[in-house]
């Protein structure tokens, strides 16, 4: 495998939770030439990594950025929405990456976008990775599943009323850290050549009954699964104030687990990072105190 330890490698996004894990990784790794992304560079402070001001509606700020950059990792945006605002942002910095000549971009999707997905943004990671594998530049795309912290949105409301509202059915979720997609990351950033989509997972796939069981054992809550219609589910979190992208993304996530699109476990974490993925209770001996809200 190629070692890329001393090329020159920007993260995008670099104020973000994902973000800072992947640089913590590539410069535990002794990466030497590393830069970080970020709409507000003046607030990160990362040892070890150049900031760079990297606004991807900034046409500017990409081309200067990007300038001498030879690995590049574009996470995704953060818009939520469903006029395509994130596609647009990507097409824009894939397009900058390839005027700059980035030899290889790294960049984290979800699992199977298609353009018929119940996740709104869907289409936006798909419009991505189209637009990447056209672009010439080699690539990585990670196609990252939900993360174990995710679980944070929705814990809390329902250890507070002693119930979780699902429309997932039976459905099952192979998600893991986000640790472990981090090192995938960093990992795909130092070594890899060759153009390939990589499917992100943690150890196994497992239903809500599943996730609530293992949440209440480490809690020593009792939590009960209530099950939903995917309308009765959204007008229920609407009453209850949750802002309307997040409850349609809320429930196209259980839509999807409960149509398969959301649980093929794979080692392509630990193919890329070299360690074994954590299981969902052993991030719960870890991390439970944080679902506590």
């Amino acid at each position: 495998m190629t070692d890329h330890r001393h090329s020159p490698i920007l993260v995008t996004g670099a104020g973000g939770a994902l973000g800072r894990l992947v640089l913590a990784e590539l410069i535990a790794r002794g990466a030497t030439e590393l830069r970080a992304g970020s709409r507000r560079p003046e607030a990160l402070e990362i040892t070890g990594a150049t900031p760079l001001r990297v606004d991807f509606d900034d046409a500017a700020s990409l081309e200067a950025a990007f300038a001498g950059i030879e690995r590049l990792l574009i996470i995704s945006t953060d818009a939520i929405d469903a006029a395509g605002t994130r596609a647009r942002q990507h097409r824009a910095a894939v397009e900058a990456a390839r005027r700059a000549g980035v030899g290889h971009v790294v960049y984290t999707s979800m699992p199977a976008p298609t353009a018929d997905h119940p996740i709104f943004f869907a289409a936006d990671h798909l419009a991505t990775e189209e637009a990447i594998k056209a672009s010439g530049m080699g690539y990585t795309i990670l196609r990252n599943n939900w993360y174990f912290e995710n679980l944070a949105l929705s814990v809390p409301g329902a250890l507070a009323h002693g119930a979780q509202l699902t429309a997932a059915g039976a459905g099952r979720i192979a998600h893991g850290a986000r640790a472990d997609f981090a090192a995938a990351a960093a990992g795909a950033l130092l070594g890899e050549t060759q153009s390939a989509t990589y499917d992100l997972s943690g150890p196994e796939a497992q239903s809500v009954e599943d996730q609530i069981a293992a949440i209440n054992a480490a809690l020593g809550s009792a939590i009960a699964v209530v099950p939903m219609a995917d309308a009765a589910l959204e007008a229920t979190l609407r009453d209850a104030e949750v802002p309307g992208p997040l409850a349609a993304l809320l429930v196209g996530a259980d839509r999807a687990a409960r149509e398969g699109r959301m649980d093929k476990v794979t080692d392509h974490v630990e193919r890329l990072s070299g360690r074994k993925p954590q299981s969902l209770a052993q991030w719960l001996g870890e991390n439970a105190q944080r679902l506590r809200g």
